[in-house]
């Protein structure tokens, strides 16, 4: 259980954990599945589920569960929140680096382009289409969250590398002949949204975007929290 300083309940943490299991596993999980994965009664479980369900959090296919419609419902009251507050820093940042800017967010294991911002005063862009989903090990957006997250063992080089400095860099891992530059939006210890540009090339023709990427993605995250600085969230 996740602590965040103070008392928590122990009951919420558990119908949290439950949404966040059946989020990874899309063919759904077994009452006695989840009640071995929390380590806790099978009764107890189903006291959870029966709540989740009557909120439309949890839904039921025969024996297994599934996430419930309610989850889009609540999913999609965010995307204006990040759209009031991402979208200016993006719009902001695309000019800076006469790029497309793009927010992406982490959805299990793929990376989701959620946000873009297209420069508007270039002759010559790429343009990345929202709800396009990549693997989070390629592109800089995906290994910029792996970087944001606690050091493991199955980190590649790449993730390292970015960890390191702070950013990710992809040469024509998503588009040939195009270059990304991302910083995580750090809010906790584990990241799950990045926010980056590409542009056309191989190699970085100003020393300045990683500067300004990393600036870009520290004030989303400030303004996302509402505090000081990325440190004010824990996770």
């Amino acid at each position: 259980m996740a602590a965040t300083g103070g008392e928590t309940s122990l009951t919420l943490d558990r119908g949290l954990t439950v949404l966040s299991l059946l989020a990874r596993n899309a063919d759904g999980l077994t009452a006695a599945e989840l009640a071995e994965r929390l380590s806790i009664a099978r009764a107890a479980v189903y006291r959870l589920l029966r709540t989740l369900e009557a909120h439309s959090l949890v839904a039921r296919i025969g024996t297994r569960y599934i996430l419930g419609f309610g989850v889009a419902e609540l999913a999609g009251q965010l995307k204006p929140r990040l759209q009031a507050t991402v979208l200016p820093i993006l719009r902001r940042l695309s000019e800076q680096t006469n790029s497309t800017a793009l927010l992406s967010v982490a959805d299990d294991d793929q990376a989701l382009i959620l946000l873009t911002a297209e420069p508007p005063n270039s002759t010559m862009h790429l343009a990345m289409r929202e709800g396009a989903r990549h693997a989070l090990t390629i592109g800089a957006d995906g290994i910029a969250i792996l970087a944001g997250r606690p050091e493991s063992d199955e980190d590649t080089d790449d993730v390292r590398e970015a960890r390191r400095r702070g950013y990710a860099v992809s040469v024509g891992s998503i588009q040939e002949g195009a270059i990304g530059i991302a910083a995580p939006i750090r809010v906790s210890d584990w990241s799950t949204a990045s926010l980056g540009v590409v542009q056309l090339g191989l190699k970085l023709v100003d020393d300045q975007v990683p500067r300004l990427v990393t600036e870009a993605a520290g004030t989303a995250a400030t303004r996302l929290v509402g505090a000081a600085g990325p440190e004010a969230v824990r996770r």
